[in-house]
């Protein structure tokens, strides 16, 4: 990456940033890596509520994931207006969390880069990746299915921006 380019910034988010959004983090990661654009791309994770900051991925969520080869990293936090303003893409789990992420755009200044993340999906067809916080293991292995998914697309719409 030339000297004078920043890193593309792009930011997940869900509501308690245990679930869905490091998942996707987690994912994206090993996917820029693999695709030798860790330099180029930087990739974080956030939640509209706070209630779990500085906890871990969900135990479930990573047993999904590291079943899968991924390694496990990162710790939750709140999303904030800041982020909105220094993230080149804030993409949302669901319609709820877009819209609370609208909400913190109070003057719509960043409207153009919150987006859901299943608009990236190439396979799958969802409006949404569902919340699995309640469910049972399938509903881990169907956000795991979605973010991969989902991923891959957003990781080809921006190499398509770095060339």
């Amino acid at each position: 990456m030339p000297a004078d380019r920043k890193p593309f910034r792009v930011l997940f988010v869900c509501m308690g940033n245990i679930c869905r959004s490091p998942a996707a983090e987690i994912v994206f990661r090993k996917q820029v890596c693999d695709a030798g654009l860790d330099e180029a791309i930087h990739i974080d994770s956030a939640g509209t509520i706070g209630y779990h900051a500085g906890k871990g991925p969900d135990p479930r969520m990573a047993d999904t994931l590291r079943r899968r080869g991924y390694s496990i990293a990162g710790r939750a936090r709140q999303v904030t207006a800041r982020d909105l303003a220094e993230f080149d893409l804030v993409l949302a789990a669901d319609e709820e969390n877009l819209a609370d992420l609208r909400r913190l755009d109070r003057e719509a200044l960043h409207r153009d880069k919150i987006r859901l993340l299943v608009d990236y999906c190439v396979e799958k067809e969802a409006t949404r990746v569902p919340d699995p916080y309640y469910g049972g293991q399938q509903g881990f292995e169907e956000v795991a299915d979605l973010v991969e998914d989902a991923c891959a697309g957003l990781l080809e719409e921006i190499r398509g921006r770095l060339a």
